[in-house]
Order: structure tokens, then sequence, then C-alpha cells
């Protein structure tokens, strides 16, 4: 493949190197280290550190996308039904939704480079064995391994943060924030044109190989080696806890709708979920250097980011989910649909919106620096409830869907854009990797959730004679979608009305972070 490193992330290097006269600046001040810490490796030199990171965050979104157009391709190639094919995405999310606070807090505790080193090692070995099996259990391994990258985003944000000065961190936050929405595309897209209709769906897996051995080989020339900015132990325990109660959480909302949502089962595991993540806040109160200090949980600016991430989560899924199986369902079978290719359904319906949020990521976070994140968190669910209301009342005609794509991933683009500046207000620096990692579990669950409820539609409205949905049944995902967009618009707005400015330092910050939107297409039809 010609295009390991998007257009995009040339362009921004570029834009770097002209405006970056000097080629290395000393690191930004930190925490005081940790006893026993050694010193920093020397100056950083900021060219090379965002083609490192940006490669990175390429590399996860590409692995989350990659296998979005497959699952019928894996379930008919592994001889499983497509409720089984459907754990290739679950087992990556609950993977993730486990790993990422721990990993958050191995880069405040132990520092960012070994981290992330061992994540990409993990996540290339975990691509290899994807690419090599034609075992359901092992490919489930493999997707477990590389839900490991999703610890890369908040990781990455620490670094900047860390390494490079207000004034220089607003354009690299913009490269690695266009190289996220970037890598999304790309997987969709090259899984289309590398399988076809009926291709083999091990060739997807080769090329994120190739792209996480590039990405783990920029990363250990790159990264520079500094102290830790937290001190203390890691909180194993309290991260078995947290993930036996997230796994308990998280496994239901993806299978309800193959168990039943009143079986034992799901009821069962959602009060398990209730009882053990109850008595994980009690430990977390009780542990002297707990995983998650328990004001995280409950400080009001870091609840209302999660609660945008979790809705935002639902919205990513609710979306893509019905584009994609809407525009793929032949409508001399169902009496609706454009019968769209996976590479014509990846192209010309999603790639659109792809190309909108790489030009709007930096434009938002100038937006976030100018009137705040709380404003620019509105103007998103305003375009989320257009393109959901779009969904809900008007289908006929294929432009709409690339409107609605188009819509719905500028909203996701726009409210990413705003998150981190509202999880950095909320948190010390020493905790920028596990608060980040704190909201991406809010997400992942916002994922599951809108992943389930769509699914759930779907199946609810097939019509016995043709097997496929009714064609209803993308109305109420419309209003699902639209519900969520609104419910982050009424968060922001009630956030934005008793929200209190801090000193000019927070707003510098804020202008920096606000520029690492996160978008990324992460769906799949089960």
């Amino acid at each position: 493949m010609t295009t390991v490193i998007p257009t995009d992330l040339l362009v921004g290097a570029a834009a770097l190197a002209a405006a970056w006269s000097h080629p290395e600046v000393p690191a930004r001040p930190t925490a005081a280290p940790a006893t026993g810490a050694t010193p920093g490796s020397g100056p950083v030199r900021p060219l090379r550190l965002v083609l490192a990171l940006s490669v990175g965050v390429t590399t996860l979104s590409m692995l989350q996308s990659l296998v979005v157009p497959v699952l019928p391709t894996i379930a008919r190639e592994l001889d499983v039904s497509a409720g089984a094919a459907g754990w290739v995405l679950t087992a990556n999310l609950l993977a993730a939704a486990v790993l990422t606070p721990v990993l958050g807090r191995l880069g405040d505790t132990r520092g960012e480079r070994p981290v992330m080193i061992g994540i990409l090692t993990a996540v290339s070995a975990g691509t290899l064995l994807a690419a090599l099996t034609s075992s359901l259990p092992l490919l489930l391994v493999a997707r477990v391994l590389q839900g490991s990258s999703y610890g890369l985003f908040p990781l990455s944000i620490s670094v900047l943060r860390r390494e490079l000065p207000p004034a220089r961190l607003g354009v690299a936050m913009s490269v690695v924030s266009s190289t996220l929405a970037v890598g999304g595309v790309v997987g969709l897209v090259a899984t289309g044109l590398l399988t076809g209709e009926r291709g083999d769906y091990h060739r997807s897996f080769w090329l994120g190989l190739a792209v996480s051995l590039v990405s783990l080989a920029l990363a250990a020339w790159a990264l520079p080696t500094r102290p830790p900015t937290a001190s203390g132990r890691v909180d194993w325990w309290g991260a078995v806890v947290l993930g036996a109660g997230l796994v308990l959480f998280l496994l239901p909302l993806s299978q309800g709708a193959t168990w039943g949502w009143t079986s034992p089962a799901v009821l069962g595991s959602l009060a398990g979920a209730v009882v053990v993540l109850a008595g994980w806040v009690v430990l977390q109160r009780r542990v002297r250097d707990p995983l998650v200090r328990p004001g995280l949980l409950t400080d009001r600016r870091m609840v209302l980011p999660n609660v945008a991430g979790l809705l935002t989560g639902v919205c990513i899924f609710t979306s893509f989910l019905g584009v994609l199986q809407y525009v793929e369902t032949p409508p001399e079978v169902a009496g609706y649909g454009f019968d769209a290719g996976v590479l014509e359904a990846a192209v010309l319906y999603l790639l659109p919106g792809g190309v909108v949020g790489i030009v709007v990521a930096p434009l938002a976070g100038r937006a976030v620096s100018r009137v705040g994140a709380l404003p620019t968190l509105l103007a998103g669910a305003i375009c989320g409830v257009a393109g959901f209301g779009v969904l809900a009342l008007f289908r006929g005609a294929p432009w709409l869907f690339v409107l609605v794509g188009t819509l719905t991933q500028l909203s996701v683009t726009i409210a990413y854009a705003a998150l981190p500046a509202l999880v950095v207000h909320a948190v010390r620096p020493d905790e920028t990797g596990v608060a980040n990692a704190v909201n991406s579990i809010a997400r992942s669950s916002g994922q599951a959730l809108g992943s389930t409820v769509a699914v759930a539609l779907l199946t609810a409205s097939a019509d016995p004679e043709t097997g496929l949905p009714r064609e209803s049944a993308y109305a109420w995902i419309g209003v699902v979608g639209l519900a969520c967009c609104a419910g982050v618009g009424l968060v922001s707005a009630l956030g934005w009305r008793t929200e209190r400015r801090g000193p000019d330092e927070l707003a510098q910050v804020e202008e920096a972070t606000a520029r690492a939107g996160e978008w990324s297409p992460v769906s799949g039809l089960r």
C-alpha cells in the first residue's frame, strides 16, 4: 500500500515545519518526579513527536474500523452465526473498557513512553494473530490485544500537554486530531478495496499490521523519556474490580438483543454490575493510591463531559448502523434502500463526512478558544439534531443519506473537540491520563448502548417474509439519535449557564487541548 501515512498528516507536518522555526524546544516543566525517577532525555523535537503520535492515533482509529465492513465475511469464512461474529466487535470494546483506565494510570505513574511502546507491541502481536488465524476464539484473543490501542489517545494528550508550550500545542493537537479522523475513514475504505464483496477478510488485518509496526518504530524513535507525572502504586485490585463491573455492564448491553432483554443472563449481569461498581467506589475511597480519585466521579466538571461522551457514543453507533444498513438493503426485496456494496457504502456515504471532519476539527478547536468548550459542544449537538432529524423524516434519496452521515459525523467531530478541554479543566496535570481514560469509558459505554439499541430496533421490526427490517425502524433510530444529541445540547447549555471561567492559564490549556477532537467511525452490523 502506498498510503500508510495519510496525506493529511504530511500537510500537517509541513504546517508544523513552517510554524516552528526551531527544531528543538526544551521540555515543559512537569510535576516533581517520583523517588528514583530518571531525569528527562533532553530537548524534544516537536515535528518528530507529532509525527509519531499522529501515526499512533491513526493506528487506533484504523483498527477500530477495519472490521466494520467485513463482519458478514468473517461469519461466512469462519462458518459462524452473525451473532458470534459480532463478538469480534464486543471483545474489542470490552477489552478497551477494562484496559483504558489502567493504561491511563500506568502512563501517569510509570511514564507515557514505556506504556505506549508496550501498547503498540501488544497491538502488533494481536494484529499479526488476526491476520494469520481462521479460528474465532483466536480472533477474539487478537481483538482483545488490539483493544489496548484505545489507551493511545489519552496518553497522546498527556504527552503533548507535557512536552509542548501552549503556543505550539494547538497546531500539534490539530494534526493529531485530523489523523485520528483520517484513520477511521482510511480503515473503512481500505477494507472495502481489499476485500470487495466476497474477498478474504485477512487482507485488512495485514494492512493494520503494517501501520502498527510503523507506529511502533516511530514511537521508539520519537517519544522522549520523562519522569512520571504522578507517584504511588497502581491500584491493581481496583483495576480488577472495575474491569469486572464494566464487563457485567457492557456485556448485556452488547448482547441483549441476542440473549433477550428479560433473560436471567441480562438481568443478572446488570444487577451484578450495580453491586460491583458500587463496591468499587467504596474501595477507591479507602485505598491510599486509588486507580481513579473518587472526586473525579462526582466533580460536576467531570460529570458533564462524561455524560456528553456517553450520549455522543450512542450517536456514533446509531448513525453508522442506520446509514450502512439502509443503503446496503436491496430495494427489490425490502421496498427501500439503494443496494450499495461495501466499498460504495464506505466511499459514497461515509467518506464525505470524514473529509468534513478533517476540515472542521481545527476550526472547532479555534471556536473553543474563542467562545468556550460548552457553546462549541452545543453547536455540535445542533448539527446532530439536524442530521438525525433527516434520518427520522426523510429517506427517499441517496443524497439525503450523504447529508445524514455528514451532519452526524460533524456533530461527533465538534463534540470530541470540546470534550478534552472540559476534562483538562476538571483535573490536575498528573491526572490527565486517567481522567481522559475515564471519559473513554463513558464513550465506550455509549457505543455499546447505541449499538444495542439500533440492533434491537432493526431486529424487532424484521419482516417475516424478507427477513429484513421494516423501514420504520430507521425512523426510530433517527429519533433515538436525535434524543441523544438533544441531551448533549441540554447538558452543555446547563453547564454553560453555570460555568465559571478560570484564569488565563486555564484558558490557554483549553485552547490547546480543544484541538484534540476525536472522531472515529466505530460501528458494526451484527
